[in-house]
Protein backbone atom coordinates (compact mmCIF):
# COMPACT_ATOMS: atom_id res chain seq x y z
CA UNK A 1 0.00 0.00 0.00
CA UNK A 2 1.27 3.47 -0.98
CA UNK A 3 2.03 6.16 1.68
CA UNK A 4 -0.88 8.53 -0.40
CA UNK A 5 -3.40 5.23 -0.01
CA UNK A 6 -5.56 4.85 2.97
CA UNK A 7 -7.04 1.83 4.71
CA UNK A 8 -11.25 1.56 4.25
CA UNK A 9 -13.16 -1.05 6.24
CA UNK A 10 -16.22 -1.46 4.19
CA UNK A 11 -19.14 -4.05 4.06
CA UNK A 12 -19.67 -5.39 0.21
CA UNK A 13 -22.45 -7.53 -1.20
CA UNK A 14 -20.85 -11.02 -1.55
CA UNK A 15 -21.30 -10.98 -5.35
CA UNK A 16 -19.28 -8.09 -5.34
CA UNK A 17 -16.24 -9.38 -3.97
CA UNK A 18 -17.08 -12.60 -6.36
CA UNK A 19 -16.58 -10.29 -9.10
CA UNK A 20 -13.62 -8.67 -8.13
CA UNK A 21 -11.74 -11.98 -7.06
CA UNK A 22 -12.88 -13.27 -10.81
CA UNK A 23 -11.23 -10.16 -11.88
CA UNK A 24 -8.21 -10.19 -10.05
CA UNK A 25 -7.98 -14.54 -10.78
CA UNK A 26 -8.28 -13.32 -14.64
CA UNK A 27 -5.36 -11.29 -14.56
CA UNK A 28 -7.94 -8.06 -15.06
CA UNK A 29 -6.73 -6.66 -11.58
CA UNK A 30 -3.74 -6.88 -9.53
CA UNK A 31 -5.59 -6.96 -6.57
CA UNK A 32 -9.28 -6.95 -5.09
CA UNK A 33 -8.18 -3.39 -3.06
CA UNK A 34 -6.84 -2.21 -6.78
CA UNK A 35 -10.04 -3.28 -8.49
CA UNK A 36 -12.32 -1.31 -5.69
CA UNK A 37 -9.88 1.44 -6.42
CA UNK A 38 -10.70 1.21 -9.78
CA UNK A 39 -14.63 1.02 -9.58
CA UNK A 40 -14.58 3.93 -6.82
CA UNK A 41 -12.25 6.13 -9.74
CA UNK A 42 -14.96 5.39 -12.47
CA UNK A 43 -18.18 5.81 -10.48
CA UNK A 44 -16.44 9.44 -9.60
CA UNK A 45 -15.56 10.36 -12.89
CA UNK A 46 -19.41 9.39 -13.81
CA UNK A 47 -20.44 11.66 -11.17
CA UNK A 48 -18.49 14.52 -12.36
CA UNK A 49 -19.44 13.94 -15.94
CA UNK A 50 -23.45 14.09 -15.01
CA UNK A 51 -22.40 17.44 -12.98
CA UNK A 52 -21.26 18.65 -16.04
CA UNK A 53 -24.03 17.46 -17.77
CA UNK A 54 -26.52 19.14 -15.61
CA UNK A 55 -25.13 22.45 -15.59
CA UNK A 56 -24.91 22.46 -19.41
CA UNK A 57 -28.23 21.64 -19.37
CA UNK A 58 -29.04 24.20 -16.72
CA UNK A 59 -27.56 27.07 -19.26
CA UNK A 60 -29.29 25.62 -21.92
CA UNK A 61 -32.34 26.42 -20.46
CA UNK A 62 -31.64 29.27 -18.95
CA UNK A 63 -31.19 30.96 -22.16
CA UNK A 64 -33.47 29.11 -24.25
CA UNK A 65 -36.30 27.64 -21.91
CA UNK A 66 -36.96 24.45 -20.16
CA UNK A 67 -36.51 21.52 -22.34
CA UNK A 68 -40.14 19.98 -22.36
CA UNK A 69 -41.20 16.16 -22.56
CA UNK A 70 -42.94 17.02 -26.02
CA UNK A 71 -39.53 18.21 -27.26
CA UNK A 72 -37.87 15.07 -25.68
CA UNK A 73 -40.50 12.68 -27.39
CA UNK A 74 -40.14 14.76 -30.78
CA UNK A 75 -36.16 14.50 -30.85
CA UNK A 76 -36.34 10.76 -29.86
CA UNK A 77 -38.88 9.99 -33.15
CA UNK A 78 -36.66 11.78 -35.34
CA UNK A 79 -32.99 10.30 -34.01
CA UNK A 80 -34.91 6.58 -34.34
CA UNK A 81 -36.06 7.78 -38.19
CA UNK A 82 -31.96 9.09 -39.04
CA UNK A 83 -30.71 5.84 -37.18
CA UNK A 84 -28.35 3.81 -39.08
CA UNK A 85 -29.10 -0.31 -37.97
CA UNK A 86 -25.91 -1.71 -38.15
CA UNK A 87 -25.35 -5.56 -37.67
CA UNK A 88 -22.62 -7.43 -36.61
CA UNK A 89 -21.28 -10.02 -39.64
CA UNK A 90 -22.04 -13.80 -39.30
CA UNK A 91 -18.92 -16.36 -38.83
CA UNK A 92 -20.64 -18.58 -41.54
CA UNK A 93 -21.82 -17.04 -44.92
CA UNK A 94 -25.48 -17.57 -45.12
CA UNK A 95 -26.73 -18.53 -49.12
CA UNK A 96 -30.21 -17.05 -49.70
CA UNK A 97 -30.94 -19.68 -52.74
CA UNK A 98 -29.92 -22.75 -51.58
CA UNK A 99 -31.59 -24.67 -54.16
CA UNK A 100 -30.15 -22.85 -57.32
CA UNK A 101 -26.36 -24.17 -58.25
CA UNK A 102 -23.22 -21.86 -58.40
CA UNK A 103 -22.77 -19.75 -61.21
Amino acid sequence: MTPSKRRLTVTVDPELVEAGNRAVAEGKADSLSGWVNGALEEKMHRDQQLAHLRAAIADYEREFGEITAAEIAAQQRADRQHAVVVRGRTTKARSRNKTRPPA
